[in-house]
């Protein structure tokens, strides 16, 4: 039977391993995510066959209670999944991680406070009685426990807070405290000074306060770590929280025994670390400067210190804006967050199909970090059916702006800010951004004048060969459509 258990956990391994590789390209994304799902399913199921086969005596209730949990939980995720909006993936994506965190810490003080800690209490006890150390495995078994329950309790309260940030319930701004970086210094010290009281504990009586303690503090230490952290940091921030909670999965493994759960948070931490690096080379940016400093902190310049954008904001009504994209011979769309929030995607496309029937070149420009989670633009697109060929990242187009004919900026900002590049005094300064002033026509599509989610100013919307167009971005868009769609019919006529 242990065999059997071993060939299906690995095949599940196998599964998760081809759905991490699918995921990797927009073309295989769903063949990946049906490798997953078939990978969880089979892991879940040869875990509940498992626990029935070495409690078959007295199962009754608790299977009752699994296969309830089971599909309670499972009732939850599909109606989530089909409720949530695009625009509320990104918080959604947080509040899983946090449930992550918490199973990891719930799993690590079960363990402790199951019966076989009786046998802990005897060992210790014995140990030292005769003077002897505890053995090395029973050691390394309550480390095991402590960092599960540490990584747990800090993946669980920081993803709280980026779900809070994200939803705009808390602020996106830092939250800087006086001695921020000695305060964290100082709880990571005492995380690891519980550790020592907490292994020498002689029962679960007395270590359990301790484990408790190591909760606290790391979910304290996991608030203050986030709250610091600036707005436009945040997709960083939720891949980062995905790799904390595959490490904290990791951890519960090791704590269970459970090779599965060791492989499947290994790959869960990993490839979010290697994310979280990507986009933060893509920023210019440091890991260590993500999490103990951010935008807007004073790790960079105050926000204040920037000049103020020169220049007068002109206006084009979708008439204009329409008739330029018609004349063009190469367009370029960059699409953000504010086209999530208008759920202007699918008009998008239709203006895209619209422009490349009349010959047009339509191509769309995606940054790391544009909108709230990781590939957010990527995802919205293909939801809307944009062909794969013509959405490029931006080291794949950014020299391609100087010779392009009109840029539509759809809801985007801090990713298309001139100031990262040419303003020392800018917060964002040093981040590499799309080059779209460089086009001979800039065409920005905002509701009004308002920052951008790093709360800082775009000189972009003040330059000479910057238009913008005013309005809810769908609303906008269709006029472009109905436009574009007229032009098309009179030229057929």
């Amino acid at each position: 039977m242990s065999g059997i258990v071993t060939i299906a956990y690995l095949l599940a391994g196998v599964l998760f391993i081809r759905s991490l590789g699918g995921l990797s390209r927009q073309e295989t994304a769903s063949r990946g995510n049906l490798f997953g799902m078939l990978g969880m399913g089979l892991a879940a199921g040869v875990a509940a066959f498992t626990w029935w086969m070495r409690h078959s005596d007295s199962a009754g209730l608790g299977l009752a209670v699994l296969v309830g949990a089971v599909v309670a939980g499972g009732a939850v995720g599909a109606v989530l999944a089909r409720r949530v909006e695009m625009t509320g993936m990104p918080e959604l994506v947080a509040i899983l991680h946090s449930f992550v965190g918490l199973a990891a810490v719930l799993v690590g003080m079960s363990s402790y406070l199951e019966p076989r800690s009786g046998e802990h209490a005897m060992a210790v006890a014995a140990s030292a009685l005769a003077g002897e150390p505890l053995s090395a495995a029973r050691v390394i078994q309550l480390l095991e426990v402590w960092a599960g329950v540490a990584v747990g309790a800090l993946t669980f309260t920081g993803s709280v807070v980026a779900w809070a940030k994200l939803r705009g319930t808390v602020t996106g701004k830092p939250l800087l405290l006086p001695g921020r970086h000695l305060l964290n210094l100082a709880l990571a010290g005492v995380l690891a000074g519980c550790a020592l009281p907490f292994i020498q504990a002689p029962e679960a009586a007395t270590g359990m306060p301790w484990l408790v303690g190591v909760a606290v503090v790391a979910g304290v230490l996991g608030i203050h770590l986030v709250v610091a952290i600036g707005g436009a940091d945040m997709p960083v921030v939720v891949s980062l929280l995905n790799s904390y909670s595959g490490w904290a999965a990791a951890a519960a493994g090791f704590t269970l025994g459970n090779d599965l759960l060791i492989v499947t948070g290994a790959l869960v931490g990993s490839s979010g670390a290697i994310l979280s690096i990507i986009m933060c080379r893509a920023m210019n940016r440091s890991i260590l400067n993500v999490v103990f400093g951010g935008f807007g902190t004073a790790d960079a310049p105050a926000a204040g210190s920037a000049a103020p954008p020169a220049g007068e904001v002109l206006e084009l009504s979708a008439d204009e804006v329409s008739r330029e994209l018609l004349d063009s011979r190469r367009v370029i769309i960059v699409p953000g967050y504010g086209m999530a929030v208008a759920r202007a995607q699918s008009a998008v496309n239709d203006l895209a199909r619209g422009l490349r029937e009349r010959g047009i070149e339509v191509r769309f420009a995606i940054h790391p970090v544009a909108g709230r989670l990781p590939g957010h633009m990527n995802v919205l697109l293909a939801e809307a059916g944009v062909p794969y060929d013509i959405v490029l990242e931006m080291e794949h187009i950014n020299h391609d702006f100087e010779h392009t004919d009109v840029v539509l900026v759809i809801g985007a900002n801090d990713i298309v800010n001139p100031g990262a590049l040419n303003d020392p005094a800018s917060p964002i300064h040093g981040m590499p951004v799309l080059e779209v002033w460089k086009s001979r026509r800039v065409v920005v599509l905002k509701r009004g004048m308002a920052a951008g989610y790093a709360g800082v100013e775009n000189p972009l919307f003040y330059l000479g060969n910057t238009r913008m167009l005013f309005g809810d971005a769908r609303k906008s868009i269709d006029a472009l459509v109905t436009r574009v769609r007229d032009a098309a019919e009179r030229a057929a006529a």
